[in-house]
């Protein structure tokens, strides 16, 4: 472990109060259900932006240099029926891709848009110093939603 990932773990395990060697504590370590994740992330790679049924969100966030696409693509009956991601970031961004994609999956447009970062993150167990990853997440399935229901808009 690198000083800094030292240091960083240390300040985490002081901020809670606690005092545990560092090797020894969770807060050190990606959760499995994260490393399931980056390690065999799902529906990686993209769709047709320009296809009237899918919808393309870019996101990002500057403090920590997350970049976030997230394609959804809609049948007729307006059902997602397929999603992609490719993200440029940590492994809890990855994570939160890989499974933001998976949840919208099977969901009509309405229901896509309950998704929560608060579902993403207590689903991959992130710690609260990365909870901006699965609020990323959320805003890439929103901004996908909306890119999708600009372009019906225009097909009227």
């Amino acid at each position: 472990m690198s000083g800094a990932s030292l240091r960083k773990c240390m300040s985490l395990l002081l901020f809670r109060g606690k005092l545990f060697s560092p090797e020894h504590s969770a807060l050190c370590s990606y959760h499995k259900k994260v490393v399931d994740h980056y390690e065999n992330p799902r529906n990686v790679g993209s769709l047709d932006k320009n296809a009237q049924n899918v919808g393309t969100g870019l996101v990002g966030a500057p403090a920590c240099g997350d970049v976030m696409k997230l394609q959804i693509q809609v049948d007729d009956n307006g059902k997602i029926v397929d999603a992609k991601f490719k993200t440029f970031g940590c492994g809890s961004a990855i994570a939160s891709s890989s499974l933001a994609t998976e949840l919208v999956k099977g969901k009509s447009v309405d229901e896509a848009l309950q998704i929560k970062n608060t579902d993403i993150a207590k689903e991959l167990c992130l710690p609260p110093v990365k909870l901006h990853c699965s609020m990323l997440a959320e805003d890439a399935i929103k901004a996908a939603l909306s890119d999708y229901r600009l372009k019906q808009q225009d097909k009227k």
